[in-house]
């Protein structure tokens, strides 16, 4: 059984450049590699499903979780270690956090930002102290993080705010900084 827990916010697409995916694979393998259990959306499209697949053929346990609404539109996974399905999108993003001792954020849409957004908040508001990582494929992320600047500069953040999210370049950079 794993010990550590990484929660992987990620896209349900495969988005329009290679690297997004091949980031997916690397961080799956790299999670079954340091004996760590992934806990995801529980979808097998997309990043999320290449994350998911990798992490598998390491050998890595594998916590998703799924919302029925969800179930054929991300091709539930359900060959997972644990496979918990919920009734609302609410509920599976509450069940994934506090299953998770980090969170990594890879390329991803409105419900990746979304998940994102939800656990910055609540970092925010000191309701937990998990590290959140951004991992930034090929600049994904700049725009996000300069968001997140104009925020603060506008005064609308305290400039701790930025403290809470830690932007990593690739795979070897989040698990270096995991261990």
């Amino acid at each position: 059984m794993s010990t550590f827990s990484l929660c992987v916010y990620c896209g349900a697409r495969p988005g329009s450049n290679p690297s997004y995916m091949a980031a997916a694979t690397e961080l799956g393998q790299a999670i079954a590699q340091a004996n760590m259990r992934l806990v995801y959306g529980a979808g097998d499209v997309g990043i999320m499903g290449a994350v998911a697949r990798a992490a598998q053929t390491g050998g890595a346990e594998t916590f998703g979780v799924i919302p029925t609404h969800l179930m054929d539109m991300e091709v539930g996974k359900t060959d997972l270690s644990t496979f918990v399905v919920t009734e609302t999108m609410h509920e599976r993003k509450k069940v994934m956090f506090m299953n998770a001792d980090a969170v990594v954020v890879l390329p991803g849409g409105a419900g990746s930002l979304d998940e994102f957004f939800e656990a910055l908040t609540w970092r925010q508001l000191r309701l937990h102290e998990k590290p959140i990582f951004l991992l930034n494929v090929d600049g994904y992320w700049d725009p996000l993080r300069a968001v997140l600047d104009h925020v603060v500069r506008e005064g609308f953040a305290d400039p701790s705010l930025l403290s809470f999210v830690q932007t990593v370049a690739d795979v070897p950079d989040l698990m270096a900084k995991l261990q």
